[in-house]
């Protein structure tokens, strides 16, 4: 979206970033409020898939206005993009909010949840990878004019509508084929207040007072930062850096690969290493090897831009990037879901959506941060010229451009690293947690106190307890 805003349609990155940034923090205040809501929600249809149904049709939408502006002036595509981006952004919470809240309650397993955020992943890459591949090679193909296909101008309306309806189809098709897991899903119990201003920030008070919570939530905050920077970064590095075109580009979906490798890989790297030491192992070796092309380049050893072994060479480092990314990612998200269970034994409430989205409006916000940061760094210290599209760049440029991103940008990983080893909950602390939680279950249901999310917490835990056994319930 920046390089498409700067570099295709004229505004400054600066000014494109900023753009961004605004729309984030704005779109960011309502995730916190989107998670409270739909711990709340009664329905037949439980607390997270009626949100999902509803988000579904605006967000495409939004998608797709948000790449097809009409003819305007620069400011008023500069207004078009933050108007667009915040209702795209806002549209995707109420369906990623409730829907990322759903992973932690589909398992109270510690590997299990991780076993089923693999799937997740896994089908997120063979997914993406179709779509990069197909965009690159028949929508974003070079011409002629454009032998760098993703600066045609002529592309984007094509892109925009083949981007609305697979994410169309994307949220449609999880909503309805979870539906079946909605009876095992918990409630909001009987004595629960529903969602107001005093309940929502006496929710978020409880929340920030789990140590782990809080450690997990200042990570975010500094790697958002770096993360925002790195990819607003990638595009102009793949363009500017090593010249690649869309025919180049579509071989970076074989990137997948890695992503793939991790889906297989993680549980058994788990089953020997709490997830804390794969998060911070995978970001280390994901810092070395990020900058080892652009090493390469500078020491006079890499491929020359245009040919064969500079793409295979791009490739085999986005496949070992995809594999870090992913076990990052995956083990990550099941560090969340397993605070969820520390708090429901300190205050007795679930809140899987809240947790999950205090932790992606701290990643907006922040990552709007480096949205602004890769925005101000091109114009003033690589020295684009947000007013004209540039075709290349200086010598002196590129060398900018390239220890930028190589060097100084993943170098600030060390500080949310550093956050991310005070982690406390290992797998046996989880064990114990699990173990106090599923006989409070067990004891509500025999004293009599039967409400349908006292039952259904006490039928998931005997039904993780038989699969345990290897067996499976009648």
């Amino acid at each position: 979206m920046l390089l498409y805003y700067n570099q295709v349609l004229g505004i400054g990155a600066s000014a494109a970033s900023f753009a961004l940034l605004v729309a984030l923090v704005i779109d960011a205040v309502s995730d916190p409020l989107v998670g409270s809501f739909s711990d709340t929600v009664r329905h037949r249809l439980g607390r997270r898939h009626p949100l999902m149904y509803a988000a579904a049709v605006p967000l495409a939408l939004c998608i797709y206005l948000l790449f097809a502006p009409p003819a305007l002036s620069p400011s008023g595509l500069l207004w078009w993009l933050v108007g667009f981006a915040v209702a795209t952004r806002i549209s995707f919470t109420f369906f990623s909010v409730p829907w990322n809240a759903m992973f932690a309650e589909l398992s109270d397993d510690y590997k299990e949840r991780s076993e089923l955020i693999s799937y997740r992943f896994a089908v997120a890459w063979v997914v993406g990878v179709i779509f990069s591949y197909c965009m690159y090679a028949y929508v974003f193909d070079a011409t002629d004019l454009y032998p760098l296909g993703q600066l045609n101008p002529e592309r984007y309306e094509t892109f925009a509508l083949v981007l609305a309806l697979s994410v169309l189809t994307g949220a449609l098709v999880s909503t309805h084929m979870t539906r079946d897991q909605i009876r095992y899903m918990r409630q909001p119990a009987a004595s629960h207040r529903g969602f107001s201003a005093g309940a929502f920030i006496e929710e978020i008070r409880l929340a920030l007072s789990n140590r782990d919570f809080r450690v997990l939530l200042f990570a975010v905050l500094a790697w958002a930062v770096v993360a925002g920077t790195n990819q607003a970064l990638q595009i102009y590095m793949n363009t500017y850096f090593w010249a690649l075109g869309g025919e180049a580009l579509k071989w970076l979906s074989l990137s997948a690969v890695g992503g793939l490798l991790a889906f297989m890989t993680v549980l058994p790297l788990q089953a020997r290493f709490d997830k804390k030491y794969l998060v911070v192992g995978s970001s280390v070796a994901l810092v070395i090897i990020t900058a080892i092309p652009v090493t390469l380049r500078f020491l006079g050893l890499a491929p020359e831009n245009g040919s064969p072994g500079l793409v295979v060479m791009i490739v085999f480092t986005s496949l070992f990037v995809a594999y870090a990314v992913t076990v990052v990612l995956i083990m990550f998200t099941s560090m969340v879901a397993d605070t969820v269970d520390t708090q429901e034994l300190a205050t007795g409430l679930r809140q899987e959506a809240l947790f999950n989205s205090v932790i992606t409006f701290s990643s907006k916000v922040t990552s709007g941060g480096g949205l602004l940061v890769a925005g101000l760094l091109l114009d003033f210290v690589v020295g684009l010229d947000g007013s004209q599209r540039i075709d290349r760049l200086s010598s002196t440029q590129l060398v900018r451009l390239g220890v930028i991103d190589a060097y100084v940008v993943p170098l600030c990983n060390v500080v949310w690293l550093w956050l991310a080893l005070k982690y406390t909950i290992t797998r046996e602390q989880h064990a114990k947690i699990r173990a106090k939680l599923d006989a409070g279950y067990a004891e509500s249901v025999e004293e009599g106190g039967g409400s349908y999310v006292v039952e259904a917490q006490a039928d998931r835990a005997g039904s993780a307890a038989t699969r345990a056994r290897g067996t499976e319930p009648d």
